[in-house]
Protein backbone atom coordinates (compact mmCIF):
# COMPACT_ATOMS: atom_id res chain seq x y z
CA UNK A 1 0.00 0.00 0.00
CA UNK A 2 2.49 2.43 0.72
CA UNK A 3 3.77 1.73 -3.31
CA UNK A 4 0.70 3.17 -4.23
CA UNK A 5 0.91 6.32 -2.11
CA UNK A 6 4.20 7.31 -3.78
CA UNK A 7 2.42 7.69 -7.17
CA UNK A 8 -0.59 9.60 -5.62
CA UNK A 9 -1.05 13.46 -5.63
CA UNK A 10 1.17 14.98 -2.43
CA UNK A 11 -0.93 17.95 -2.34
CA UNK A 12 -2.93 18.60 0.50
CA UNK A 13 -6.80 17.76 0.95
CA UNK A 14 -8.58 15.24 -1.51
CA UNK A 15 -9.11 17.41 -4.20
CA UNK A 16 -5.88 16.50 -6.09
CA UNK A 17 -6.79 12.52 -5.86
CA UNK A 18 -10.40 12.85 -6.73
CA UNK A 19 -8.94 14.86 -10.12
CA UNK A 20 -6.78 11.87 -10.26
CA UNK A 21 -9.62 9.33 -9.97
CA UNK A 22 -11.53 11.37 -12.10
CA UNK A 23 -8.29 10.92 -14.80
CA UNK A 24 -8.61 7.53 -14.78
CA UNK A 25 -12.33 7.46 -15.32
CA UNK A 26 -11.78 9.35 -17.72
CA UNK A 27 -9.02 7.23 -19.69
CA UNK A 28 -11.87 4.35 -19.71
CA UNK A 29 -14.29 6.22 -20.72
CA UNK A 30 -11.81 7.75 -24.16
CA UNK A 31 -10.83 4.06 -24.42
CA UNK A 32 -14.92 2.77 -24.11
CA UNK A 33 -15.63 5.41 -26.92
CA UNK A 34 -13.15 3.95 -29.23
CA UNK A 35 -14.47 0.38 -28.97
CA UNK A 36 -18.13 1.09 -28.56
CA UNK A 37 -21.14 3.42 -29.10
CA UNK A 38 -23.39 1.41 -26.33
CA UNK A 39 -22.12 3.48 -23.33
CA UNK A 40 -22.55 6.69 -25.07
CA UNK A 41 -25.77 6.09 -26.63
CA UNK A 42 -27.40 5.58 -23.24
CA UNK A 43 -26.53 9.39 -22.29
CA UNK A 44 -27.96 10.56 -25.74
CA UNK A 45 -31.30 10.10 -25.87
CA UNK A 46 -30.96 5.67 -25.84
CA UNK A 47 -31.94 4.73 -29.18
CA UNK A 48 -33.47 7.63 -30.61
CA UNK A 49 -32.41 11.01 -32.26
CA UNK A 50 -34.95 13.97 -31.91
CA UNK A 51 -34.27 16.05 -35.34
CA UNK A 52 -36.13 19.04 -35.57
CA UNK A 53 -39.89 18.22 -36.92
CA UNK A 54 -42.08 20.11 -38.52
CA UNK A 55 -43.33 23.43 -36.29
CA UNK A 56 -46.76 21.11 -36.32
CA UNK A 57 -45.03 18.43 -34.43
CA UNK A 58 -43.53 20.30 -31.71
CA UNK A 59 -45.63 20.37 -28.52
CA UNK A 60 -46.55 23.90 -27.77
CA UNK A 61 -46.08 23.92 -24.29
CA UNK A 62 -42.98 22.61 -25.13
CA UNK A 63 -42.55 19.95 -22.60
CA UNK A 64 -42.17 16.81 -24.69
CA UNK A 65 -39.79 16.08 -26.95
CA UNK A 66 -40.84 15.99 -30.07
CA UNK A 67 -41.33 12.52 -31.80
CA UNK A 68 -38.09 11.26 -33.55
CA UNK A 69 -37.37 11.61 -37.10
CA UNK A 70 -36.76 7.98 -39.13
CA UNK A 71 -35.25 7.58 -42.08
CA UNK A 72 -36.32 4.35 -43.79
CA UNK A 73 -38.61 3.40 -40.72
CA UNK A 74 -35.00 3.45 -38.29
CA UNK A 75 -34.56 6.06 -35.88
CA UNK A 76 -31.41 7.96 -36.03
CA UNK A 77 -28.72 8.03 -32.98
CA UNK A 78 -26.87 10.95 -32.74
CA UNK A 79 -23.84 9.00 -31.09
CA UNK A 80 -21.95 7.93 -34.43
CA UNK A 81 -18.91 6.27 -34.31
CA UNK A 82 -16.99 9.74 -35.63
CA UNK A 83 -18.75 11.82 -32.79
CA UNK A 84 -17.65 8.72 -30.32
CA UNK A 85 -14.33 8.69 -31.88
CA UNK A 86 -14.19 12.48 -31.08
CA UNK A 87 -16.02 12.27 -27.86
CA UNK A 88 -13.23 10.03 -26.82
CA UNK A 89 -10.39 12.44 -27.90
CA UNK A 90 -11.85 15.03 -26.19
CA UNK A 91 -11.89 12.78 -22.89
CA UNK A 92 -8.71 11.72 -22.70
CA UNK A 93 -7.68 15.67 -23.64
CA UNK A 94 -9.28 16.32 -20.26
CA UNK A 95 -7.84 13.43 -18.48
CA UNK A 96 -4.38 14.86 -19.43
CA UNK A 97 -5.63 17.73 -17.87
CA UNK A 98 -6.87 16.06 -14.64
CA UNK A 99 -3.59 14.30 -14.31
CA UNK A 100 -1.59 17.46 -14.43
CA UNK A 101 -4.08 19.56 -12.11
CA UNK A 102 -3.86 16.90 -9.79
CA UNK A 103 0.29 16.40 -9.64
CA UNK A 104 0.23 20.80 -9.92
CA UNK A 105 -2.62 21.43 -7.57
CA UNK A 106 -1.19 24.92 -6.06
CA UNK A 107 0.02 26.15 -9.95
CA UNK A 108 -2.79 28.73 -10.85
CA UNK A 109 -2.88 27.73 -14.54
CA UNK A 110 -3.70 24.13 -13.88
CA UNK A 111 -6.10 24.35 -11.42
CA UNK A 112 -7.73 26.98 -13.70
CA UNK A 113 -7.68 25.09 -17.32
CA UNK A 114 -8.67 22.05 -15.17
CA UNK A 115 -11.94 24.38 -13.75
CA UNK A 116 -12.60 25.05 -17.13
CA UNK A 117 -12.15 21.91 -18.75
CA UNK A 118 -14.78 20.84 -16.11
CA UNK A 119 -17.28 23.87 -16.78
CA UNK A 120 -17.00 22.97 -20.56
CA UNK A 121 -18.01 19.39 -19.92
CA UNK A 122 -20.93 20.59 -17.76
CA UNK A 123 -22.18 23.02 -20.32
CA UNK A 124 -21.49 20.53 -23.09
CA UNK A 125 -24.26 17.77 -20.84
CA UNK A 126 -26.68 20.66 -19.85
CA UNK A 127 -27.13 22.15 -23.19
CA UNK A 128 -27.66 18.43 -24.93
CA UNK A 129 -30.11 17.78 -22.51
CA UNK A 130 -32.02 21.27 -22.19
CA UNK A 131 -30.92 23.38 -25.28
CA UNK A 132 -30.67 20.81 -28.09
CA UNK A 133 -32.72 18.10 -26.88
CA UNK A 134 -30.06 15.07 -27.54
CA UNK A 135 -30.24 13.99 -24.25
CA UNK A 136 -32.10 12.44 -21.90
CA UNK A 137 -32.42 12.68 -17.75
CA UNK A 138 -31.42 9.26 -16.99
CA UNK A 139 -28.66 7.55 -15.60
CA UNK A 140 -26.25 7.94 -18.39
CA UNK A 141 -26.82 11.62 -17.94
CA UNK A 142 -27.00 12.02 -14.43
CA UNK A 143 -23.32 10.90 -13.50
CA UNK A 144 -21.48 13.28 -15.62
CA UNK A 145 -23.74 16.09 -14.48
CA UNK A 146 -23.45 14.87 -10.90
CA UNK A 147 -19.56 14.54 -11.17
CA UNK A 148 -18.68 18.11 -13.10
CA UNK A 149 -21.16 19.96 -10.80
CA UNK A 150 -20.01 18.69 -7.73
CA UNK A 151 -16.37 19.20 -8.88
CA UNK A 152 -17.11 22.68 -10.22
CA UNK A 153 -18.57 23.48 -6.85
CA UNK A 154 -15.59 22.06 -4.90
CA UNK A 155 -13.52 23.21 -6.99
CA UNK A 156 -14.76 26.99 -6.19
CA UNK A 157 -14.80 26.54 -2.40
CA UNK A 158 -11.34 25.59 -2.40
CA UNK A 159 -9.61 27.95 -5.15
CA UNK A 160 -8.15 30.32 -2.39
CA UNK A 161 -7.11 26.96 -0.29
CA UNK A 162 -5.19 25.42 -3.49
CA UNK A 163 -4.46 28.67 -5.38
CA UNK A 164 -2.00 30.84 -3.63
Amino acid sequence: MASLQAFLPQGEGLLPKWLLLLAVVSVFNAAQNYTTLKLTQRVYCGETYYASPPASAVDPEGKRPPPPIKLSGVALNPVTPLSARTFGTWTFTSAIVRVYAAYHINEPAWYQVAFWMLSITWVHFVAEWKVFGSAAWSRGLASPLIVSTTSLIWMLAQWGYYVK
